[in-house]
C-alpha cells in the first residue's frame, strides 16, 4: 500500500480512539514506521554513482520491520513518548498491524504472481510468512479508491474539528488547510 494511505489509516485511527495530539501523532507515525525498511531504495539509487551494485530495497523491503520484531520495537520506542501510555502503546502496536495488514492486502507489484509476502518472524526467523494470492497491485483501483476516500474522510474531520493530518508536520500548515477547506466549504453550500 502507498505510505500515504498507510498514513491515513493511522490517522483515522488516532482520530477515533485518543484526544492526546502527541498520542495521536505516534499512532500515526506507526502506520508508516514499518516502510523505514523501504529506505534502501535512497542507497540503491545512489550506489550507481559510486559504482556499487546493491539491491537493498529488494532484499530488506518487507524484511527487516515487517514483522513482529518491528513491531514490539517501535511499539516500545514510541510508547515512551506517549501522554496516555497504556492506550498509546496498545494503539500503536495496532497501528503497526494494520500497516502490515494494508501490505498484505495491496503490495503486490505490476504482475499477478508479483506478490509481497509478510515475513512475520523477521529478521529472526523464516517462520510464519504471510502471502495472499488475491493481493491488489500497489497501483490497483482499491488501493486508490481506499486513499480517496480516507482523504475525504480526513477532509470532512477536517472541517468540522478544525485539525486534520497536516497537522503531523506543521501546525501553521494545518491551520491554512483547515481554513482553506472551511472556506471552499462555505462556498458550496452557499
Amino acid at each position: 500500500m502507498n505510505v500515504v494511505t498507510h498514513l491515513l489509516v493511522g490517522w483515522t485511527l488516532a482520530e477515533h480512539t485518543t484526544k492526546s495530539p502527541r498520542d495521536r501523532m505516534l499512532i500515526a507515525v506507526a502506520s508508516v514506521a514499518p516502510d523505514l525498511d523501504g529506505l534502501g531504495l535512497i542507497v540503491d539509487a545512489a550506489a550507481p554513482l559510486s559504482g556499487w551494485t546493491v539491491q537493498w530495497y529488494e532484499r530488506f523491503h518487507h524484511l527487516l520491520l515487517h514483522g513482529i520484531p518491528g513491531a514490539l520495537l517501535c511499539t516500545a520506542l514510541l510508547a515512551w513518548f506517549a501522554r496516555e501510555r497504556l492506550r498509546a502503546t496498545c494503539l500503536i502496536f495496532v497501528s503497526y498491524h494494520l500497516h502490515l495488514l494494508g501490505d498484505l492486502l495491496g503490495s503486490r507489484g505490476s504482475g499477478v504472481a508479483d506478490i509481497w509476502p509478510i515475513h512475520y518472524l523477521a529478521p529472526l526467523s523464516d517462520g510464519m510468512t504471510f502471502a495472499w494470492s488475491g493481493q491488489w497491485a500497489l497501483s490497483g483501483w482499491q488501493n486508490t479508491t481506499l486513499t480517496v476516500a480516507l482523504m475525504a474522510y480526513a477532509f470532512a474531520l477536517a472541517v468540522r474539528r478544525g485539525y486534520s493530518p497536516v497537522g503531523l508536520f506543521s501546525a501553521r500548515a494545518d491551520a491554512a488547510f483547515v481554513e482553506t477547506l472551511r472556506q471552499r466549504w462555505r462556498s458550496v453550500r452557499d
